[in-house]
């Protein structure tokens, strides 16, 4: 149903394949365009939005153990550390 595709990348101006099965992954997630950047310059862009993410330091609520969470913890929110955080799923 799906056949492969060439777009160009808005970052870099190069050609990049959209394959069937990105298509099929696209459709099955419901998302509506089609990416507009090669892998490359997804990934480039990722690393950059990470790397500019202030990072804060808290203690945990659970554990008493310091955790570093990517928001300002809040004094009426407990804030918990990665781990505690899995084991309270």
């Amino acid at each position: 149903m799906y056949e492969d595709k060439t777009l160009v990348c808005k970052d870099c101006g190069g050609e990049f394949t959209f394959t069937a099965g990105e298509q099929e992954f696209y459709a099955e997630k419901g998302f509506q365009n089609e990416p507009s950047r090669c892998g490359d310059c997804r990934v480039t862009r990722k690393e950059a939005i990470k790397a500019s993410r202030q990072m804060h330091t808290t203690v945990c609520a659970n554990c008493g153990k310091e955790a570093v969470v990517p928001f300002k913890p809040r004094n009426d929110r407990p804030v918990l550390c990665s781990e505690c955080f899995a084991n309270n799923k």
